[in-house]
């Protein structure tokens, strides 16, 4: 009978892997994805958030069905606060202008006007062809155009590089529209304002461009403070920043394995990962985004998110965000121990906590303990343990009579029920627990110590298995709360954490139809909500349980349905709530399914840390090159051996300094 339902559950599986749209995005050899428009059925229409230090924009960008592009670009200035100044309150408007659409080529608006690509690369590039006649009943001819559209990487500013192209044997006229726009916020709704948004062209007017060559010309739309001076903008070398800055992030820490889309959709996560952290008076803070999310920060975004990936990225600017983000915290611990808030808004200076303890201590502890220990600076783990300590003992005084952790809600702060003590809370503390007994032996805290927060973590795992464990619509698996008999995503948590007691019924569960869905996991059986935060946390658990077979297929879907299907590129948040954004701490998450998941990376120590690799039956190897973390630069390399997997260890010369051959799925415990 088991057979029988793993057979139905399989076929079931494979049709929802079957629900995925038509690819409209190509990769491309450099890395890139294009999308060849002539291929492709209009309208269609999509958006991508950029972000730099100072500014984020939502590009809203398409085809219309006459072959026609069009752009719009909903762009926030989280520095430049507005009243109320609470978590929304960075200046947002919309810029709608299109140079394009006012070009005349010779005296003339053009006749028509053809996509041909649109290319992502942390850069949106638009290759077009504007057709026109010099009179009636001649030839048809036509201008090529390539526009680039980016935020400024440290300037508050957005650009578009246009290139216009002669490619016949006549010179052509045009004229390029000389466009200065602004808008004022006035005084009364600003913190610090007026703040004035400019809009404009450079380098436009009339131009005579010779048969073979090209003109060059520019938009920008930038904010500032009235008092403040006008910005001088070299658009050249904003790009140049822009491009140097992404070819940064794809040179360190490199997926390679025998699936390009897996290879790209973990490149691109990177961009959006690491972008997305704002110069505020408070400090660095990274930010969710979605035109709502900055110069602010969350206890599950930010801390249990994004915090324990940025040391493997190496991107310094991230490390000092993260670090920065635990400061922001520890402000908030005192001796009554109330709630830390859940987030810390308006550059530092407020703070919301309208959804009251969402376990956001145990969010903290087990992102500060996990970040302390990769990052490997025994400086900054002494200044970061006293937040983990009080989050841990916070968490203690909130155990129940049943042992496990009480909490207002979840970080789904209310929108589906969570009790007053639920699964993903206490799944956290647990692992925080564990990181806490590493991190005293680094910091010289003693055994004793070390051994109590160990014994209290196998309490709390056993009390879990108690509390928690139950039948769940005929799944062996876990309720989400006492009192919950429907189906939740959040049931993977326990594997992402090392806990695999009833992994096989869990994972059954995560892949039936009652929360498999065309975009992954339903929050709740029956509900059409999803977030991809829980797909990702579930497909991390279900390759760190060992279930790499169906764990790879579904993981396929995904990458390719995020990266080549008609929402691209990026891991979203949710829907229908938001409408798919592209928050950015979800691409942090791809990223750990893989560091985590198929590599079963777990930090032990400033120089130590265990792997657990996951090769897929259908791969010979797996490689990350490039990992920062435990004071190093490193490879791991995974390659099938016969019946065994090989684990290599390179230094950043190419050195092996581990070389281990083990069972697939064996935990090996390594020193660097």
């Amino acid at each position: 009978m088991k057979n029988i339902f793993l057979l139905i559950s399989l076929l079931i599986s494979l049709q929802a892997l079957g629900q995925s749209d038509s690819n409209i995005w190509k990769m491309n050899a450099d890395g890139g994805i294009s999308w060849v428009v002539e291929d492709s059925i209009l309208p269609h229409h999509d958006d991508i958030e950029m972000s730099g230090k100072f500014i984020s924009a939502v590009v809203r960008y398409g085809v219309n069905a006459d072959n026609s592009f069009s752009i719009g670009r909903e762009i926030v200035w989280p520095m430049l606060r507005i009243i109320p100044n609470q978590t929304r309150g960075g200046l947002l408007r919309t810029i709608d202008d299109d140079v394009v659409k006012g070009i005349h080529i010779e005296g003339r608006r053009p006749k028509k006007e053809i996509v041909q690509q649109v290319r992502l690369d942390g850069k949106l590039s638009v290759k077009r062809e504007l057709q026109f006649s010099y009179f009636r009943k001649r030839p048809v001819l036509k201008l090529e155009l390539e526009s680039t559209h980016f935020t400024s990487t440290d300037k508050p500013v957005f650009c578009e590089k246009y290139v216009l192209r002669n490619p016949g044997d006549q010179d052509v006229f045009v004229e390029i529209p000389e466009v200065k726009k602004q808008l004022v916020a006035h005084a009364e709704r600003t913190v610090d304002g007026p703040h004035v948004v400019t809009y404009q062209t450079v380098n436009g007017g009339s131009k005579k461009i010779a048969a073979g060559d090209s003109v060059v010309f520019y938009t920008t739309v930038s904010a500032r403070r009235q008092i403040d001076k006008a910005l001088v903008i070299n658009v050249e070398e904003e790009l140049a920043e822009r491009s140097s800055f992404i070819g940064h992030l794809w040179d360190n820490l490199i997926l390679e394995t025998p699936d390009k889309t897996l290879n790209t959709a973990f490149a691109f996560a990177k961009i959006r990962a690491n972008e997305s952290i704002y110069q505020t008076k408070g400090g660095p803070m990274h930010g969710p985004g979605g035109l709502n999310y900055y110069a602010a920060i969350w206890a599950n975004d930010q801390a249990e998110y994004i915090n324990p990936y940025f040391p493997f990225q190496g991107y310094a600017y991230g490390n000092e965000s993260a670090i920065n983000s635990f400061r922001h915290f520890a402000r908030f611990m005192n001796d009554e121990y109330k709630p830390i808030p859940s987030s810390i808004i308006a550059e530092g200076i407020s703070y919301w906590n309208g959804a009251g303890d969402r376990g956001d201590a145990a969010m903290i502890a087990y992102g500060a303990a996990r970040f302390a220990l990769t990052y490997a600076d025994k400086k900054v783990a002494e200044e970061l343990w006293p937040l983990i300590e009080w989050c841990l003992e916070f968490n203690r005084r909130k155990i129940n009579e049943q042992g496990v952790v009480l909490s207002d809600s979840d970080e789904l702060e209310g929108r589906f029920p969570a009790g007053d003590a639920n699964l993903c809370t206490s799944s956290l503390y647990y692992d925080a627990l564990l990181s806490a007994s590493y991190l005293c032996g680094e910091l010289g805290l003693g055994k004793e110590l070390a051994g109590s927060y160990s014994s209290q973590a196998q309490i709390l795992r056993e009390n879990i298995e108690k509390y928690f464990g139950a039948n769940v619509m005929g799944f062996d698996t876990y309720r989400y709360y006492d009192g919950n008999d429907v189906l939740r995503a959040w049931i993977c948590i326990p594997l992402t954490v090392g806990i695999y007691d009833r992994k096989e019924a869990t994972i059954n569960a995560l892949f039936s139809p009652d929360l498999w869905t065309a975009d992954g996991l339903a929050t709740e059986a029956g509900d059409k909500t999803f977030w991809d935060r829980s797909t990702l946390y579930g497909l991390r658990g279900v390759f760190a349980a060992g279930e790499t077979g169906r764990g790879l297929e579904f993981l396929k879907y995904y990458s390719n349905r995020r990266l080549l299907g008609n929402r691209v590129p990026y891991p979203v948040e949710a829907y229908p709530e938001n409408n798919q954004r592209h928050l950015s701490a979800e691409s942090a998450l791809y990223c750990r399914v893989f560091i985590e998941g198929l590599f079963g990376i777990r930090p032990t120590g400033f120089n130590s840390f265990t792997i657990t690799p996951q090769l897929p039956d259908e791969w010979d190897y797996m490689y990350i090159r490039k990992v920062n973390g435990f004071g190093k630069q490193f490879d791991v390399e995974v390659i099938r051996k016969n019946k065994k997997v090989q684990v290599i260890i390179r230094d950043d010369k190419g050195q092996p300094i581990s070389r281990k051959t083990v069972m697939n799925g064996t935990t090996v415990q390594l020193k660097i």
